[in-house]
């Protein structure tokens, strides 16, 4: 039997924990991927490129000190590159130094997957059907719908039912709030005793509530203050 390609080794470097997490599961889950570290700025990057191999560059634009882009232009022989972004303006910059694609910042699962797809034929890219998707079973009417999990914006504890809140609409479950944290694991932070929101929709962290992207505001719950914190400083 033919050997199989070594996985693409990637290496991440953004100055926000948040895109650490999303980019971490992506990965994970996206099978010919493996991980080899994480930097949160330019300077640590170059050490990294330094002592250990790296076929894939995630690279965030806006970091301190070194931006992304200067960083790029001063790496000997840098890996492919996806450059990782809220900012549309630096697309031209990014085409000139020849990355790979512009991931626009929030961005979804089969974007990133797009992304990879431009990896030369020998690194075959998954397509979305073939990767492992965790998803949720809901009763709408007298049929089960999945929900996957990357769809899920928050979950509203409901005395013994839980409701699930996508971009467009909800939907109730019968579960406890106990047991959806360990459903759905560790992209899902517990900011309440009634709220359980998907870090990857998390826009800001206020005194007293969590702001997500859409603007939706959640309370976030004594209890749960100190080990919210610890997450985005990690």
């Amino acid at each position: 039997m033919p050997t199989p390609p070594a996985p693409v080794r990637c290496l991440i470097v953004d100055d926000e924990p948040l895109a650490h997490q999303v980019l971490t599961r992506f990965i994970d889950q996206t099978p010919g991927l493996t991980l080899t570290g994480t930097c949160r700025n330019a300077m640590e990057a170059y050490d990294h490129l330094a002592q250990h191999p790296v076929d894939l560059l995630f690279l965030d634009i806006e970091m301190p000190l070194v931006t992304g882009l200067h960083f790029l232009r001063t790496v000997k022989n840098p890996p492919r590159t996806i450059l990782t972004t809220a900012y549309r303006e630096y697309a031209y910059e990014g085409h000139e130094l020849n990355v790979l694609d512009y991931l626009l910042k929030p961005f979804s699962y089969e974007r990133f997957l797009k992304a990879i797809a431009r990896l030369p034929a020998a690194q075959p890219a998954p397509e979305p059907e073939a990767a492992t998707e965790k998803y949720l079973l809901v009763k709408e009417r007298q049929e089960l719908l999945k929900v996957p999990h990357r769809d899920i914006v928050y979950v509203e504890g409901c005395k013994d039912y839980v409701k699930i809140a996508v971009a467009t609409k909800t939907y109730l479950l019968h579960q406890t709030m106990k047991e959806m944290g360990e459903v759905l694991g560790p992209a899902f932070l517990r900011v309440h005793r009634s709220y359980i929101v998907a870090a990857a929709h998390i826009g800001r962290l206020q005194p007293e509530h969590v702001r997500l992207l859409d603007n939706t505001l959640l309370p976030i719950g004594s209890s749960y203050r100190s080990e919210l914190l610890a997450f985005f400083k990690k």
